[in-house]
């Protein structure tokens, strides 16, 4: 599995339409993700699932509104129940000499072990994988198909992993009931090239996916991660941070060696409908040319877009005003997925 700063053929994304993940606040949403696909059409090919023509017209309406590159647009009509592809969609694999020219892994997607609204979203890996041309394979242990989301992994291209206890180890939201530890490390190795993991703890208060790596710590080079922490000893998330910065400090690569960590601080809580929601800015995604950062109009917004700066040198950081798409809750990487160049 490549790292994501490795070079993208495409972003996928799917179209928002579940006015459920959005209850009351859904009209400004499409627009957030006008948004999103507008600066990354600017850079490489979005491949982007709508449910039908209707929601196919909508999208181009908007989308051209937004004056967005259409050139760099792809649209597949495939039916989902919500668009958090991250999670339901394919990981594209890089090619090795033992592969074929393109490989993916389909993972089965049971929305997050908690929700019943998920039998198109699990298909949509296969779609994923056949439009692209490549080969996918579907890991299975002990007679069952693996459960596993993309958000609950990070990968540095190098062999390490990144994930946590909460979401991969707890019975609750059990993905893989009967999966060790040991069993995880072994399938990390074996379908995606990462023999080395890196076990957290908890993730940050407010995600329901029970511990997505990916609102937590990121891989940002392959020897340095970011990742979040909370100063305020009162805050519900400063124990579980400070507990997942100690395991960081403590940790080696693939090589043996220790890792070079950044802290990024969390925003104020966002709260909605008095729930405390996951807003974080370890949930960026990195395309070519850019990485795209939630922001909440929030005084450390500005701290992280500065050290994210400084970590993609090379890249246009751009903020994506996030308030309204977490109550979703989820941001820039929970709803895009790669496709690595061939």
């Amino acid at each position: 599995m490549p790292a994501e700063w490795e070079p993208h053929a495409a972003t996928w994304l799917a179209w928002p339409h579940y006015h459920g993940d959005w209850p009351g606040k859904f009209e400004p949403i499409p627009w957030v993700y006008t948004e999103i696909i507008r600066n990354l059409a600017r850079h490489e090919r979005v491949e982007l699932v709508v449910n039908d023509a209707k929601a196919e017209r909508q999208a181009r309406k908007l989308l051209d509104r937004a004056n967005a590159p259409s050139a760099n647009l792809r649209f597949h009509r495939w039916p989902t129940n919500r668009s958090w592809l991250r999670d339901s969609g394919c990981i594209f694999l890089n090619v090795t000499k033992s592969a074929p020219a393109r490989a993916a892994m389909k993972f089965r997607f049971n929305a997050w072990a908690k929700y019943s609204n998920w039998r198109h979203d699990n298909e949509i890996g296969i779609e994923m994988a056949v439009a692209a041309g490549a080969e996918f394979t579907s890991p299975y242990h002990r007679g069952k198909h693996i459960v596993l989301e993309g958000g609950s992994i990070d990968v540095n291209g190098c062999g390490t992993l990144l994930t946590t206890e909460e979401c991969l180890l707890s019975k609750v939201q059990q993905r893989n009931p009967g999966m060790s530890r040991k069993d995880y490390e072994k399938l990390f190795a074996d379908y995606l090239g990462a023999p080395h993991t890196i076990w957290l703890g908890r993730g940050i208060f407010g995600d329901d996916t029970h511990g997505h790596v990916d609102d937590l710590t990121r891989f940002v080079a392959p020897d340095t991660v970011v990742t979040m922490v909370e100063s305020n000893p009162k805050d519900v998330n400063h124990k579980p941070l400070r507990d997942n910065l100690r395991r960081l400090q403590s940790a080696r690569d693939q090589a043996g060696k220790p890792l070079n960590i950044v802290e990024l601080p969390m925003p104020g809580p966002v709260i909605f409908e008095q729930r405390r929601l996951p807003a974080s800015y370890a949930n960026f995604y990195i395309a070519n040319g850019i990485a795209l950062v939630p922001v909440f109009n929030d005084p450390n917004d500005r701290i992280a877009l500065n050290t994210l700066a400084t970590l993609f040198p090379t890249r246009e950081v751009v903020p994506i005003y996030s308030g309204d798409l977490v109550w979703g809750l989820g941001t820039m990487h929970c709803m895009t997925q790669q496709q690595p160049a061939p």
